[in-house]
């Protein structure tokens, strides 16, 4: 907190990110989820990945702001084009569950594909979970 709240008030987006980290996680300071989305929306806004998935957590999950699926996607998303594979999984089960989007599997298998090739073996699981739902048995 002493070397990251004067770094964050300058705007350093890791920084940013720590505080929110800290805050998210009651490190140091107590578990404040307003305070953790606060810093975590100035990190996302200078294009922080992990702090744009970590909004995208919040309003998914209505943690800090009321759940807003479409907001939730939007902050995905731009973690996801920044090649985090954790968020392109995130996008696709978006689109699988229909949450934010119209449902569309052919839109999750591809963001599932994507982290896939970053070797992400959850995104290889739900991959083959989602061709094992599709195919009789």
């Amino acid at each position: 907190m002493r070397v990251w709240r004067p770094l964050a008030d300058k705007k350093n987006a890791k920084a940013q990110f720590g505080m929110g980290v800290l805050y998210d996680n009651g490190l140091g300071v107590l578990h404040d989820d307003a305070e953790a989305i606060k810093w975590f929306q100035k990190a996302a806004h200078q294009g922080h990945p992990e702090a744009q998935f970590n909004l995208g957590n919040m309003y998914r999950k209505g943690v800090g702001a009321v759940q807003d699926y479409a907001e939730a996607l939007r902050w995905y998303r731009k973690s996801a084009q920044q090649e985090m594979a954790l968020a392109r999984i995130q996008v696709g089960s978006m689109y699988r569950r229909g949450q934010g989007v119209p449902q569309n599997y052919a839109e999750a298998l591809k963001w599932y594909r994507k982290a896939a090739q970053q070797e992400s073996a959850p995104a290889q699981l739900l991959i083959g979970i989602m061709y094992k739902q599709a195919s009789p048995i």
